[in-house]
């Protein structure tokens, strides 16, 4: 956990106390009670919505709306599939796009150095969810991100978007559970949400702490298979901080990467442009570029 800031007080120092988020944190617990319920309510078609949710929500939401196309435009989609991705990054309730891309690019210019929002080496488990649930929120406060995400914060379908992230999830919600009560409900949110949070989440702890690195980067990413399988992709970390603006992360043939493949079918069929794509060869003349933010 991260220690208690300090600020100067004339010739004295005051440590400021600690401030909980305490929004994220019931909703976390009650996410993770329905998440345990779920076990009690096991129903099949439950399930397979609950994996099309999952699926939709992290390969297509976060993996490449969020972050190969939001936060560092590493293609191009008509403006109608751009929005509607975001909305499906949404449903895996981790904060309004402005808030995630400008969370991320701040991470990528001071990865694992002062100012980066959630490096292990201020902790694991702060890296994995201790930013998230300590310190106050700056979610709905787009003023915040104008620096790191002024593309964001210009566009008002996403200004309106980060104020209502939490929408397109209760929608959803009451729609699961008038169709397949509380199964529908336990699984297809609750457990669906849990599993999507600590994937993701496992790509700012675990990929910063175990696995191989192709590229010699000044921070600790490193490429984690266990984490792309669970991220369809995202895991491979090391790839992307040394190539951010790629959108493909898994450059070896046994580096899968779900992600990527949509990505090369939107471009083969034509909808997807501009397609930024690095490869295993870059590796041999890699030279760290000096931090800035990923924009």
């Amino acid at each position: 956990m991260q220690e208690p800031k300090i600020a100067p007080t004339g010739k004295t120092e005051e440590i400021l106390p600690v401030v909980w988020n305490w929004s994220t944190i019931i909703a976390l617990i009650v996410l993770h009670t329905g998440a345990v319920a779920a076990f009690f309510f096991v129903d099949w078609q439950a399930l397979a919505v609950a994996a099309v949710l999952h699926f939709t929500s992290i390969s297509w939401g976060i993996g490449m709306g969020y972050h190969r196309l939001l936060t560092h435009r590493s293609y191009k989609v008509p403006r109608f599939i751009e929005n509607i991705i975001a909305i499906c990054g949404t449903m895996a309730l981790e904060g309004g796009p402005i808030f995630w891309v400008g969370t991320h690019r701040i991470h990528h210019q001071n990865s694992d150095q002062p100012g980066d929002p959630h490096s292990p080496r201020d902790g694991a488990w702060w890296a994995h969810i201790g930013w998230m649930i300590q310190g106050e929120s700056q979610n709905a406060q787009v003023d915040y991100f104008r620096r790191y995400a002024p593309d964001m914060t210009r566009d008002a379908f996403y200004v309106w978007l980060s104020r209502y992230h939490y929408i397109p999830l209760l929608v959803s919600s009451v729609l699961l559970f008038a169709w397949g009560g509380w199964p529908a409900l336990l699984w297809g949110s609750c457990f669906r949400v849990v599993l999507g949070l600590h994937s993701t989440w496992a790509v700012n702890s675990a990929t910063h702490l175990w696995g191989a690195r192709r590229f010699k980067t000044r921070d600790d990413s490193r490429n984690n298979w266990w984490v792309a399988a669970l991220t369809f992709g995202e895991g491979w970390h090391n790839n992307h901080h040394a190539k951010p603006n790629s959108a493909r992360h898994g450059l070896a043939w046994y580096e899968v990467d779900i992600t990527w493949m949509q990505i090369k079918l939107l471009e083969k069929l034509g909808i997807a442009s501009n397609v930024k794509e690095a490869s295993v060869k870059d590796a041999e003349s890699y030279v760290e570029q000096p931090s800035r933010a990923a924009a």
